[in-house]
């Protein structure tokens, strides 16, 4: 036992240490990685708000504006029109355009009148006024541009993760950074370094507020956008995502402040953890790179879209956009600005700024510290530990029970934790439970199947295999270690066995007592009864172990009755084969007995003890003395109420001092016919008058039972008694017991 509590806790550290790899960055698990997004995505879903948020509007170019106003992309005197008409129409708090202008608008056809200004037509006067004077109408570039000065807008670009060999990397404009990177922690925080950017034009990006990049070079190994980074560094500087300018603009601040936190001392050692980017009094947690999770308010539609074409034709309620945060992208499946997303799988991406931005001002950004290493690390362990000590100990029905509480406990304490906006880790706890728990019911099913076959080897010599199946349920209840029972036991023995030898030759002897132990084994078998030896001609068999039998006085008498049926069914099949008829005795006594595994080193033997042992093969060594079959205890009689007894004898037995009385089992008294009741009632009054000394009426008595019942020796036995009474008289103080001298 000790043994295998090792070989568990050596496994179960086994699966602990693979998991623990994980955590650290020795290797890092794909299918683990996969199966914390799932858990993410889980949570993120059950708990998303599935509200809409009024703050936030989308501009949204979508198919019906396109169908609408033309093919994309539109001149920028439409643009400029929106953006009038957003702020100064409508006034609208901040505009974001999650769209890049980096080439110039040609759709006015500015450059070929200007061609024909100086070649074909340079000498044509009134062409040329005319050109002057529609001139400011066919510069787009710069009307948007003059649309966005003194404004609140913010125009979005993205950053190069990836050059090409031929790629300059650079186009357009950055907009002013947020801040220089530290020296300090610059090169020890993993913040996305950008090799290049695609930037507006820079007319375009001067007269914005600000600008925010909308690419995100942290999205996961499925194509899921669940992290996006609120900053990027570019030759040494900070930007600011879309959200995070857009949000910025909104609060009307100017920087950000970046909470770096250290551990250690000064050096290479030291330790440095981003803990948060500060918008004034807004604290948004982000991770080591300086991303957060998006949180996600729900499915596409968690904000206000309003077709693009409606704010060209001036067709919008007013109040849905007053003092509102407004984005401008598209929904149009053709523009290719459609994500994945853990609530959705097509999903437009001016909507995830928008949640970003939601959850910033909500301060409902879920957040993973880098302390959740540890935490992951601490955890493991405890569960691992916690788990290989208590199973090998528990039942299996209540290690399950133990196991969903534990998955239930991690799982409430991930939740909990969600709602105040940890993201603690979750996949690789539940699958440590799962791979324990099923490791431990695995081992236990099949030690406890080599256990069911180390009962059959045990016990399957002695009793039958339906009581095997039986124990077999629960193995760890039953030893062969001594204890002591009540029990019934059972002693059959062939009546002149040793003349019956005499006149076979062995083989005939061996095919004889084969012919007649299986079928009374069977018998006892099939009455629950555990064969305890043979013993020559005879039978020594006992109920009430191994397996426990509140009946076992009950099962023991119907067995020795069936016993006797299959006797006359054998004896009409010995006689034609020629064999000698053969007859049995049975003696049955119920008690306190010592079972166990009995012997000496050199072998053992699954046996009762005791005196009610020793009465028992008594009791069958009288029944020839009776001319009876069987002869029960008083104590087994008392345990049958519905079966009716011939009460023999009050006898003290060899070796025992105390009186017993003996029994003939006659049979169920709803089976009784008036004969054998009107002859039982006879028979007690003679008893009666017995051991009441009458022995005139008893001698009577007993001589018109005999002559009645020729067959019955008992009755004589009792008339030679009264004889040898009438010689020498058994005095005034016989309490009526004969005690017999020999066995």
């Amino acid at each position: 036992m000790q043994f295998q509590r090792l070989v568990r806790l050596a496994l179960s550290a086994f699966i602990l240490i693979i998991l623990l790899i994980d955590t650290t960055a020795i290797y890092k698990y794909p299918f683990l990685r996969q199966l914390e997004n799932w858990t993410y995505d889980a949570r993120l879903n059950f708990t998303r708000p599935d509200s809409l948020d009024e703050r936030i509007v989308i501009v949204d170019i979508d198919e019906n504006s396109l169908a609408e106003v033309g093919r994309w992309p539109w001149g920028r005197d439409k643009l400029a029109t929106i953006v009038e008409n957003l702020v100064g129409l409508y006034q609208a708090d901040v505009v974001a355009f999650d769209i890049l202008f980096a080439e110039e608008d040609e759709s006015s056809g500015l450059r070929q009148f200007e061609q024909l200004a100086r070649t074909t037509l340079r000498d044509n006067p009134e062409y040329l006024r005319e050109f002057e004077r529609i001139r400011p109408d066919l510069m787009h570039d710069e009307i948007f541009a003059e649309s966005l000065i003194g404004k609140n807008i913010v125009l979005g670009y993205y950053f190069k993760s990836n050059l090409q060999e031929d790629e300059s990397g650079v186009t357009g404009s950055l907009p002013p950074a947020l801040r220089k990177m530290d020296v300090q922690w610059s090169k020890r925080l993993p913040i996305s370094e950008a090799l290049g950017y695609a930037g507006n034009l820079g007319i375009l990006q001067t007269s914005a507020k600000s600008g925010g990049y909308f690419d995100n070079p942290f999205v996961d190994a499925d194509g899921v956008f669940r992290r996006v980074p609120l900053i990027q560094s570019y030759q040494g500087y900070l930007f600011a995502s879309l959200a995070l300018a857009t949000t910025q603009s909104h609060l009307d601040l100017a920087g950000i402040e970046m909470v770096v936190e250290t551990e250690g001392s000064k050096g290479s050692s030291e330790y440095y953890a981003l803990e948060s980017i500060n918008l004034g009094n807004y604290s948004i947690p982000v991770d080591a790179s300086g991303a957060v999770y998006v949180p996600y308010r729900g499915r596409q539609g968690s904000f206000t879209y309003i077709p693009a074409h409606k704010l060209l034709s001036g067709d919008v309620d007013p109040a849905l956009l007053r003092d509102k945060i407004v984005l401008v992208g598209t929904t149009a499946p053709g523009l290719l600005d459609l994500r994945s997303t853990p609530v959705q799988n097509t999903y437009p991406g001016v909507e995830v700024h928008a949640n970003i931005i939601s959850g910033i001002l909500d301060d409902r950004i879920n957040h993973k510290p880098a302390w959740t290493i540890g935490y992951e690390f601490v955890l493991l362990t405890v569960i691992a530990v916690g788990m290989a000590l208590l199973l090998p100990l528990l039942p299996p029905l209540i290690a399950a029970a133990g196991t969903v509480a534990l998955t239930g406990a991690v799982l409430g304490g991930t939740f909990f934790a969600w709602q105040n906006n940890l993201i603690l880790p979750l996949a690789s706890p539940l699958l440590l439970i799962v791979l324990i728990f099923m490791f431990h019911m695995t081992y236990g099913y099949f030690i406890e199947s080599r256990g069911k076959r180390q009962l059959a080897n045990l016990f399957g010599h002695y009793v039958p295999p339906e009581l095997v199946d039986e124990m077999s349920a629960s193995p760890q209840e039953y030893s062969l270690d001594g204890e002591n029972r009540e029990m019934t036991v059972l002693f059959s023995d062939v009546r002149g066995f040793t003349t019956i030898s005499e006149g076979m030759d062995p083989r005939q002897l061996t095919r004889l007592m084969n012919a007649l132990l299986t079928p009374m084994t069977r018998v006892i078998h099939k009455n629950r009864g555990t064969i305890d030896k043979y013993m020559g001609d005879a039978i020594m068999a006992f109920w009430g172990a191994p397996l426990a039998d509140s009946e076992h006085a009950r099962h023991a008498l119907y067995a020795a009755m069936e016993m006797m049926v299959e006797l006359k069914i054998m004896q009409a099949e010995f006689k034609q084969r020629g064999w000698p008829e053969v007859n049995i005795g049975i003696g049955l006594n119920t008690g306190d007995m010592n079972v166990g595994n009995m012997g000496s080193e050199f072998r053992m033997a699954y046996t009762v003890l005791g005196d009610a042992v020793n009465l028992g093969s008594r009791l069958e060594g009288l029944t020839k003395n009776y001319g009876v079959n069987i002869i029960v205890s008083e104590t087994t009689r008392a345990e049958i109420a519905e079966f009716v007894f011939r009460e023999l004898d009050l006898v003290r037995v060899k070796g025992k001092n105390k009186p017993v009385a003996i029994f003939e089992p006659i049979g169920h008294k709803n089976d009784l016919d008036q004969e054998v009741i009107s002859e039982l009632n006879a028979y007690k009054q003679a008893l009666r008058n017995f051991r009441a000394q009458s022995l005139d009426r008893a001698e009577v008595d007993f001589f018109n039972l005999n002559r009645d019942y020729p067959g019955r020796f008992l009755y004589q036995v009792y008339l030679d008694r009264i004889a040898f009474y009438r010689k020498e008289p058994p005095g005034d103080d016989w309490d009526g017991v004969f005690t017999h001298t020999s066995k």
